[in-house]
């Protein structure tokens, strides 16, 4: 773990196997709300809490790519990548074990995957792993 994340960071500053742990957040109806304003997704098992009680989950569930841009903004919130960032170019795999409910509380931890430098001087490429954690440790992304 470095001690000041928000120094100065370049790719190469970013070892294999590094780990950094975000804040957390609690997921509220208001997020759910704003995401399905923004994306014109008002799928019944997110908004409709009738609906949803009769769906195995038995109450409505976040979307899954909320979780997903939650879990990317508390990386950046952190500071971690301080701004060395020039692009994000996209997702190998993602996979959602289990639901993140309506007041569940996530956490992510950012594992440096690979890093390696480009053919334009100065540039390298960072490849990372996230793993994120509901209140009760549970992997939901």
């Amino acid at each position: 773990m470095h001690d000041d994340p928000k120094a100065g960071r370049w790719w190469n500053s970013f070892a294999v196997g590094d780990t950094y742990t975000t804040e957390a957040i609690t997921v509220t109806e208001t997020h759910v709300v704003n995401w399905a304003s923004l994306t014109g997704d008002w799928v019944p098992l997110h908004m409709d809490r009738e609906f949803a009680a009769t769906t195995q989950f038995g109450e409505r569930v976040v979307h899954g790519p909320l979780t997903l841009g939650l879990a990317l903004g508390l990386g950046t919130r952190s500071g971690i990548f301080g701004d060395c960032v020039i692009a994000w170019l996209g997702l190998d795999e993602v996979r959602l074990p289990l639901p993140v409910l309506f007041g569940d509380t996530i956490r992510t931890s950012i594992k440096v995957e690979s890093s390696r430098p480009t053919s334009k001087p100065g540039r390298g490429l960072t490849v990372l792993g996230y793993d994120v954690r509901n209140q009760r440790e549970e992997a939901v992304m």
